[in-house]
């Protein structure tokens, strides 16, 4: 099979380190998009029966008791925050600054990610004492399908930025690692994007009209 080394492309800067491409780089990168905008539409669906079931509390806990805006407000300025770091992780890559400053924002962001998680999961656990469960009324199946379905593509980032981690430490930054973390960085500010409909339409719609 041959292999392409050192490709110079617009869309990832790599550079002149050694790494191997199997493939151009602004298909695989396009290739992503056509993913994520295959992932908005599952998302857009999950929101739309959100909408559906606001009312539908069957007499049990609704927003107004169960939302907690204190964390919710936390969680959103992490999540914004790991975006801007991840932004600084890209910069730095793309103008071949150290390595090791590469790897301090990428920890930065892993670290903020992990907080959001745990101050969802933490929310989660409110909710439950409070009656809020799955299996409480529709308005609820509804929002456990969609929120937690955000928290699980942020864990699969934190993963993947794990994952990318261990591979530069490994192998250093070659171009097959700039190239996935280009895809990782547009994948993080996506889930940011789908936050902000979250917070916006799940919970403070959901708390003035629910």
């Amino acid at each position: 099979m041959e292999v392409t080394t050192a490709v110079n492309s617009p869309s990832t800067n790599p550079g002149d380190t050694p790494g191997a491409l199997h493939k151009d780089p602004d298909v695989v990168i396009f290739g992503f998009w056509v993913f994520m905008m295959s992932d908005l539409i599952f998302f857009g669906v999950v929101f739309a029966i959100y909408i559906t079931m606001i009312g539908a509390t069957a007499g049990g806990p609704g927003p107004r008791e169960l939302f907690d805006f204190g964390s919710l407000f936390a969680q959103t300025m992490l999540l914004l925050t790991s975006s801007l770091t991840v932004g600084i992780a890209t910069v730095t890559m793309k103008h071949q600054r150290s390595q090791t400053s590469f790897l301090f924002w990428v920890v930065v962001t892993l670290v903020l990610g992990l907080g959001f998680l745990a101050l969802e999961l933490y929310d989660f656990s409110e909710m439950a004492a409070k009656g809020g469960v799955p299996q409480r009324s529709g308005y609820l199946s509804a929002f456990f399908g969609l929120v937690p379905l955000h928290g699980l593509h942020v864990t699969f980032g934190c993963l993947w930025m794990l994952v990318l981690i261990a591979q530069i430490w490994r192998v250093g930054m070659v171009d097959i690692i700039k190239l996935r973390f280009l895809r990782l960085a547009l994948f993080w500010h996506f889930l940011d994007l789908i936050w902000i409909g979250i917070f916006s339409v799940v919970y403070f719609g959901g708390w003035v009209y629910g």
